[in-house]
């Protein structure tokens, strides 16, 4: 229980059907300066712990809070932190899925005597009968649909796992909320990244990193054409902030943190029809075969767009996008989906055109 509306009626729901449901509050990041912090931004915040207790007691339900703190900082912020410095565009929400909510809380059912863990995510799940796998899919409503950041969840997490609103949309939710008389029924969305003050990653970052300028180079003529901040400062695809004028429009269209060097180009050069993805999670355990037609999508906002496997084996993959794709990004996170269903996933590492 996040303290949000979302994971609140998911809570209420659940104990309406007659579930002995416990309230579990996570505390991931408590590095402390509220002055940054705008509405209900910053992750753990007092004032959504005390939205999770009070929604807790409406409902009756024991409520505690766990630290994570360490687990946190080790698989989300120091790796969004390598990541950028790396050249690399990192999206935290998949890996504290897949490390935080999906592993570690898992490991603590035990001590809660509890069966299933159940979240306030907008993605529906199918537990498999006799020995069926267990699926999962998109949620109802399209512009709120978290499937994307649950892609690496397998059997053995499926098995345990609740999704009590991903048959409902936004408003179906917070209508939910209200005729339960939750305080939370009109309480803002939290947005963009929960432990960034402002969203302002690119600060963030360099607070922890020693940054090292250096060549920014046009592919178009192969020249140096000015220097860039640091490698962690840019992201594939970025327009602004570059700091040079060429004449004709210009894109990040390639980041060497090896030899310090960012490169500039035209837009075209950011398409590609070619991927390779990387640390591959398959939801049914086996990766797909070679000419399976699926579908994949590469940020959270974007439409699946129709591709085909070329090879998967082991944690590795690679897709063939039927059209060409926009600044498919190294770290960014990939679903691949069938339909409304999602196969699995895995991290762009590198992407090309034949």
């Amino acid at each position: 229980m996040s303290g949000g509306v979302d994971s609140s009626v998911a809570a209420a729901l659940l104990h309406e059907q007659g579930y002995e449901v416990v309230g579990v509050t996570m505390r991931l990041w408590t590095e402390s300066r509220p002055e940054e912090f705008s509405g209900h931004q910053q992750c753990c915040s007092v004032e959504d712990i005390d939205d999770a207790r009070r929604v807790a007691g409406q409902l009756g339900i024991r409520h505690y809070v766990m630290n994570f703190e360490d687990e946190f900082r080790e698989h989300v912020v120091d790796r969004f932190v390598d990541e950028y410095a790396s050249g690399r565009t990192p999206n935290p929400c998949v890996r504290c899925n897949e490390h935080i909510k999906y592993r570690a809380l898992v490991d603590r059912l035990p001590a809660l005597d509890a069966a299933f863990v159940a979240t306030g995510h907008y993605a529906q799940v199918e537990h498999g009968q006799d020995g069926a796998p267990h699926r999962l899919f998109r949620g109802v409503d399209a512009s709120k649909d978290q499937s994307y950041v649950l892609y690496m969840l397998q059997q053995e997490q499926l098995a345990q796992l609740l999704l009590p609103i991903g048959g409902l949309t936004k408003d179906q939710v917070r209508a939910e909320a209200s005729r339960l008389d939750l305080d939370v029924a009109t309480k803002p969305d939290s947005v963009e990244i929960c432990f960034v003050p402002g969203n302002d990653y690119r600060t963030f970052v360099e607070e922890r990193i020693d940054m090292e300028p250096g060549e920014m180079q046009d592919t178009t003529t192969g020249e140096t054409v000015g220097e860039h901040r640091g490698v962690a400062a840019y992201t594939i695809g970025q327009r602004k902030g570059l700091g040079v004028t060429v004449g004709e429009p210009r894109y990040v269209t390639g980041i060497d943190p090896e030899r310090n060097i960012v490169t500039i180009g035209p837009e075209e050069d950011l398409f590609a029809t070619m991927l390779e993805i990387s640390e591959a999670r398959w939801i049914r355990g086996e990766p797909l075969q070679p000419a399976t037609h699926v579908q994949a999508k590469a940020r959270y906002k974007a439409e699946p767009a129709a591709a085909t496997v070329v090879e998967a084996y082991g944690e590795r993959a690679v897709l063939q996008f039927d059209r060409r794709q926009r600044a498919l990004t190294p770290g960014q996170a990939v679903a691949i989906y069938d339909g409304d269903e999602v196969l699995g996933g895995g991290t762009v590492e590198h992407s090309w055109r034949p």
